[in-house]
């Protein structure tokens, strides 16, 4: 599946270089075995954006794209969407992808992160319970969305550089703790992120042994 996601990852025409951060010297030997770059890191990190800033502290750049390993269908154009996000919003310190949310079981999903945005397309905040809470339509036994829809989040991040040096010295948010959601460790310290909303659902990540199946049967 790395090498799906390294690929993948690589088909970005505004990404300069690609790299696996892993503390996994298994993952570190197959993407070494296709010719990819790879940088071990600490075991010790609590998240994977932790990780990340480990590896970003030693690169020369402005900005870093997170495309998680669990990703190996994303779209390297919704990647590059992402980084041009971020290039265009002075305002935030990360931007991430979202798409909207067509079936009820994907909202009720714990394991399906849903966000909200502000009227300039920040983020408000991320959860895996159902959000929005439609208080009339969920409470009747709702079985069709309607619009506004519900959002999906996507795992890929892009961030400002200094930011992410920056990110491992900020306390966890409690709030982060309940979630498991690190992105919500940016909010709580009041930065913004902005948020694009894709036209286009990408193809499945991969949450559970269910979802590995039905990703294996795409690929034959």
């Amino acid at each position: 599946m790395i090498e799906h996601v390294y690929r993948r990852v690589s088909a970005s025409t505004l990404l300069s270089d690609v790299i696996v951060a892993t503390d996994d010297l298994r993952i570190a030997t197959r993407v070494n075995s296709f010719g990819g770059k790879v940088r071990l890191t600490k075991a010790s990190h609590p998240t994977g954006t932790d990780r990340l800033a480990e590896v970003a502290a030693s690169l020369a750049c402005d900005v870093v794209v997170n495309v998680q390993g669990d990703e190996p269908l994303i779209e390297p154009a919704l990647i590059d969407a992402c980084a041009a996000l971020l290039a265009d919003r002075a305002d935030c310190v990360m931007s991430t992808v979202a798409h909207t949310i067509d079936d009820v079981a994907e909202l009720t999903n714990p394991n399906v992160v849903k966000v909200v945005l502000d009227a300039q397309s920040r983020a408000l905040y991320f959860s895996r319970s159902p959000l929005p809470w439609w208080r009339d339509g969920y409470a009747a036994g709702i079985t069709q969305l309607s619009d506004p829809r519900p959002l999906r989040h996507i795992g890929l991040y892009a961030y400002r550089a200094g930011f992410l040096r920056r990110f491992p010295s900020l306390p966890p948010s409690p709030l982060e703790a309940i979630e498991s959601l690190e992105q919500l460790r940016v909010l709580w310290h009041g930065e913004r992120i902005a948020v694009h909303v894709s036209d286009v659902q990408p193809g499945p990540g991969i949450d559970t042994p269910a979802d590995l199946a039905r990703v294996r049967t795409l690929f034959g």
